[in-house]
């Protein structure tokens, strides 16, 4: 019984990790066509953390909604939404290079780096920014190349 368990348990956590949605070709949105569940794509970068945005402050690009904390920061991602937007599409950044699979993301779990956002997975004690950051370049070289396979 004990065995059956941990199986159980084991299932439940690492069954997420590879979980893959091909209907969100254009990225990692909700069926209602919102990106980052609603958090604000400049406030990673303006205030160095995830900020959720409302529903009054909103902009669109390439068929994706994004909300905002502030009409500032919505202006600024019109102004230029390729600074902005996450990348890979949104999906974790860490499944992209390992594996280049698309994997949900906790819009909490980021890095900013060289100017770009990096989503990443962390549920179910499973933070995979932490080993993205054990060998972050050759993550990132793998990402790279296997998002290029989706965007053909």
């Amino acid at each position: 019984m004990q065995k059956l368990t941990i199986i159980l348990l084991l299932a439940i956590i690492t069954t997420p990790i590879f979980a893959q949605d091909d209907t969100k070709k254009q990225g990692n949105v909700s069926k209602s066509g919102l990106a980052i569940e609603g958090y604000d794509p400049v406030a990673y970068f303006t205030a160095g953390k995830a900020l959720e945005g409302k529903k009054d402050n909103t902009a669109s690009n390439a068929g994706v909604t994004y909300y905002f904390a502030s009409a500032k920061n919505r202006d600024l991602f019109k102004a230029d939404p390729a600074k902005y937007a996450p990348q890979y599409g949104g999906w974790c950044a860490y499944a992209m290079g390992a594996s280049g699979e698309k994997v949900e993301v906790d819009p909490e779990t980021f890095k900013v780096l060289n100017g770009k956002l990096y989503l990443f997975y962390n549920k179910y004690f499973n933070n995979t920014l932490k080993t993205w950051n054990k060998d972050e370049p050759g993550l990132k070289k793998k990402a790279d190349a296997n998002w290029a396979k989706f965007s053909k």
